[in-house]
């Protein structure tokens, strides 16, 4: 396969199927991204369309090409903040301290299928999204620090700290929204097991949504 930096560049040569290339390449990865953030899922549409469509006009920009994949996630997370701040309550607030579900109370547009997914799925949304962009491209993308910190233009110190704190945050939401000891025991102590199933539950929302 060709990989993603001959593939950016040849699409800032003026080769459009090269960019049709790289948006077929990473849409699914960018449905993930936005689908646990929002309500229904043609907003994951528009987010996902509003990524593409800011990577494309910003073709150039990228020195060094190899670093696309990275590149192409801190574009979605400036997307989403864009969304979260034109959606929150009051105009002041951090995002270190918002969550999406301070901002949008309505169900996710992701369908789980285990009380597990539920419970992580919900659990997430309901940690300030900083911490939520930063657990789920290392949960659901398996990205390294470093490409976590590379997207988002954050140093490796900043991004392990964060993730700690968010993976913090998520096991006492998770204590809270479980419905009984056993659901609880499960999705903590399978927690990387269930993420991998809730990466597939997302994945849905781009198929069916």
């Amino acid at each position: 396969m060709t990989d993603d930096a001959a593939l950016y560049e040849a699409w800032c040569a003026g080769q459009r199927d090269a960019g049709a290339q790289l948006v077929d390449r990473y849409l699914a990865a960018m449905s993930r991204f936005f689908a646990n953030k929002v309500a229904i899922g043609s907003d994951v549409e528009d987010l996902v369309a509003t990524t593409f469509e800011r990577c494309a006009r910003s073709l150039g920009t990228l020195e060094q090409p190899k670093r696309f994949r990275s590149y192409l996630y801190g574009i979605a997370a400036n997307v989403l903040r864009d969304s979260m701040r034109k959606r929150r309550p009051e105009p002041s607030g951090s995002l270190l301290e918002i969550a999406v579900a301070d901002v949008s109370p309505s169900p996710s547009a992701v369908v789980a299928r285990r009380q597990q997914e539920q419970v992580l799925l919900g659990a997430l949304r309901a940690i300030p999204i900083e911490h939520q962009i930063v657990l789920e491209l290392s949960l659901f993308e398996n990205m390294s620090r470093a490409e976590v910190a590379e997207a988002l233009a954050l140093p490796e110190g900043t991004v392990a700290s964060r993730t700690r704190r968010a993976r913090t945050l998520l096991l006492e939401q998770i204590e809270r929204s479980a419905s009984t000891p056993q659901v609880l025991q499960s999705t903590i102590e399978r927690l990387e097991d269930w993420a991998a199933s809730v990466r597939e539950v997302l994945e849905s929302v781009r198929r069916t949504g």
